[in-house]
This record gives C-alpha cells, structure tokens and sequence, in this order.
C-alpha cells in the first residue's frame, strides 16, 4: 500500500468487516473474505482479477485513475455524458424508479446463474455416480485378477538353480 500513499486519485485500503469496518461492509454487500473493490467511492464495483501483488499493481496501474463520474464529468465521452444529463433530468421518484428497473436485471441475472450453476451441479454428480458405477463394475469384474496375471506374465521368470 506505501506505493500509492499521498495518491490524489489512488486509494489501497483494507477494512476489516469483522469489526469497525462492518457497517461499511453491509452497504456494499460484501459477504466473503477477502473481496476487493475499485471504482468510484459512489459505484464500487467487485475486482476479479490475479490476486498476487503483481497483478494488483498492474491493474491499479491502469485502472486506478479518475475515471469518468459525475464528479468527473470532463472525463467522460459525449454518450456517457448524455446519460449523466438523462439521469440528473429525472426527478427523485424516476431516478430512483430506475435504479431498482436495473438491479432487477442485475439480480434476474445472478439468479439465472445460480439455477444454472445447481443444473450442472446435479449433472456432475449423475455424472460421477455413473462413472462411479461403471468402475466398480469393470473391476467387479476381474480386472484386478487381470493386471495381476498380466504382471506375472510379464514378469522375468525366477529359476531356482543349484
């Protein structure tokens, strides 16, 4: 964290959600540990990247910068900028309308992946019983007996010579 000390536009920090930290961590719903966050204070947003130091710094780098906000506005292309003006022309009621419009999507879309990722779950373990099934089966079998005549044959033969 000393690189980025005395930074105007970097922040590296670590809160402890266990303790003090914990009304912090509430209000951006971080349940597991360690998450890392970047982004505007205002709209953090979850890092998913290498976790080794380089990586870390590679990435604070390059992303670690003023970027485009609503304190930021001259950073911010013509689109980016036209959306800023659509949401600051809404009314309280609209904006807020339109925030929940969109963490709906948001949350439709994890909980698609989640039916998803216990769709698969329940295939790989039909999957794994089955192959399960069919290796004690072959071995059931003889293929134990098998390998160990096949060892034998393959074997040097020992001659007792006096």
């Amino acid at each position: 964290m000393a690189d980025f000390a005395g930074s105007d536009s970097q922040l590296v920090a670590d809160v402890d959600c266990t303790a003090d930290g914990e009304p912090l961590c509430e209000e951006w719903g971080i349940e597991g540990f360690p998450t890392l966050k970047w982004g505007d204070p205002s709209d953090l947003q979850d890092y998913n990247g290498g976790r080794s130091y380089e990586d870390l710094k590679q990435f604070s780098d390059e992303n670690l910068k003023p970027l485009c906000s609503i304190k930021n506005v001259d950073l911010c292309d013509d689109d980016k900028k036209a959306l800023i003006k659509k949401y600051q022309d809404m009314t309280l009621d609209e904006l807020v309308a339109e925030v929940e419009k969109e963490e709906e999507k948001v949350e439709e879309a994890n909980m698609t992946f989640d039916q998803e990722v216990e769709k698969l779950q329940e295939k790989f373990e039909q999957l794994s019983a089955e192959k399960d099934a069919k290796i004690a089966e072959v071995v059931a079998s003889g293929l134990g007996l098998a390998k160990s005549v096949l060892k034998s044959k393959e074997a040097p033969e020992v001659k007792d010579e006096l």
